[in-house]
């Protein structure tokens, strides 16, 4: 007997759709299978003050300078994750909050960013150490393309709140950053905006490591 039409034995089983309600003042995002917060204590290392980032977690332990809160599917190989950053203002020293930063562990992965509130900045970094920096605002969606480095930055008075989406297999590499001594630009206040200074504990990537970013491209996604 004749199959119907794109009838198959072996047809997969189908994740459900679902909605999701973002709520742009909170950051909140309504059914997150995961959610995770960023304190000051835990992003040692990252900012280049150290007495600052000292005093910071002494006088004010446990802030959370960052939560993450996001929808991933059942299969990891395929579909979208996304989710919501909500950061909170301030700064150590002269340097504005920041997230971790990341490039994908599949570097060919792309990722958006859309600004629901506040106001901040995309730090994008390719792995010959080139700087690009995007503005974020409300209404306002950054590409994050292949290959590029990227780090949030809120650099307004208060929360700053994006939607983000990518590939559900794309994973996250933290530690590129942190070999590296940081990302080669920081981003400072000069008291009524923000400026972008050279990070002088910057170590350029040799030939090997940003080979070996390119060869970690997979075009099967």
């Amino acid at each position: 007997m004749p199959l119907g039409p794109r009838a198959s034995a072996r047809a997969p089983k189908l994740e459900e759709p679902t909605a999701h309600v973002l709520t742009p003042h909170s950051g909140a995002l309504g059914a997150a299978s995961a959610a995770y917060e960023k304190r000051i204590e835990d992003l040692a290392g990252i900012y280049a003050d150290q007495d600052a980032f000292a005093a910071s977690c002494a006088d004010r332990p446990g802030q959370i300078v960052y939560r993450v809160e996001d929808v991933r599917p059942a299969v990891a190989s395929r579909g979208l994750i996304f989710g919501t950053t909500y950061m909170a203002p301030g700064r150590i020293g002269a340097e504005f909050f920041v997230t971790r930063g990341h490039i994908h562990a599949i570097a060919n992965r792309p990722e958006t960013y859309r600004g629901e509130r506040g106001q901040g900045l995309m730090l994008l970094e390719n792995p010959e150490g080139e700087t690009r920096i995007l503005e974020v605002a409300p209404k306002v969606t950054v590409y994050v393309p292949p290959f590029w480095i990227n780090r949030s930055v809120n650099v307004g008075a208060e929360p700053l709140v994006m939607s983000f989406c990518y590939p559900a297999d794309a994973g996250q590499d933290y530690a590129l950053i942190a070999r590296a001594g940081g990302m080669a630009t920081r981003i400072l206040s000069d008291g009524a905006g923000w400026r972008a200074a050279p990070n002088p504990s910057y170590r350029p990537r040799g030939a090997e490591e940003i080979a070996s970013i390119y060869a970690s491209a997979d075009d099967t996604g």
